[in-house]
């Protein structure tokens, strides 16, 4: 067992629904991956040789996610986003809790609060209840079931550390369309889909050179 698995491994205890111990302890987690940068260049660097966790990645043409940790059984995930130009995001809520922490640029987080929803919802009447910047070193945890959105700069890098699923799809909203739809998760998505998005091995070794050449690992 390495650093990163340690660290996953001592998250498995959390009460994932008690965002209050999610903050602690995943602060604590994230604290200790960017004080000591060679735990995640370290699983980067093991990336190419990790089927497993390389299926995983994914490349949007607003975001890349690179899967660090994955433990089935437990539901944990680390991973690192990297916000390319013109990420936004509309209103959602997640299948799973989570935590952050922002290690390059910021972004604008817009919070709606943790409304009942379903499809037939008004995303034209969702009011934001909170804005804010994340910048550098900022930290947070976010119960899933609260609705929120993101606008991010260009090549924005943040450290996510997700808990285990507790449900199969999750409503994203258009506020300027009025629309409302659900998506799922992977396991509910086509074969077509998931390569679509799956993360080529020169697209990884790309974005570990701007991770390096960003000197934050």
């Amino acid at each position: 067992m390495d650093d990163m698995d340690r660290i996953a491994e001592e998250l498995c205890w959390l009460d994932w629904n008690d965002i209050d111990e999610v903050e602690k302890g995943c602060r604590e987690a994230l604290d200790e991956l960017v004080a000591n940068s060679t735990i995640v260049r370290n699983r980067l660097q093991e990336l190419p040789d990790r089927p497993e966790l390389l299926a995983m990645c994914e490349h949007y043409d607003i975001l890349d996610k690179i899967v660090l940790h994955s433990d089935d059984h437990a539901g944990i995930r680390i991973r690192l986003h990297v916000f390319l130009p013109g990420y936004f995001d509309r209103p959602h809520n997640h299948r799973w809790s989570y935590a952050s922490r922002i290690l390059r640029g910021q972004y604008r987080h817009y919070l709606f609060g943790n409304a009942e929803l379903d499809e037939h919802i008004e995303p034209t009447k969702l009011p934001v209840l909170q804005a804010r910047e994340e910048p550098v070193g900022t930290s947070y945890a976010l119960h899933h079931t609260m609705v929120h959105a993101v606008v991010a700069e260009p090549y924005t890098v943040s450290l996510v550390i997700r808990g285990p699923a507790v449900k199969d799809r999750f409503l994203v909203m258009d506020r300027k369309t009025g629309e409302a739809w659900w998506q799922y998760g992977a396991g509910q998505e086509s074969a077509d889909e998931v390569e679509r998005k799956r993360m080529s091995p020169e697209r990884l070794t790309e974005i570990v050179g701007r991770l390096e050449k960003w000197k934050l690992f």
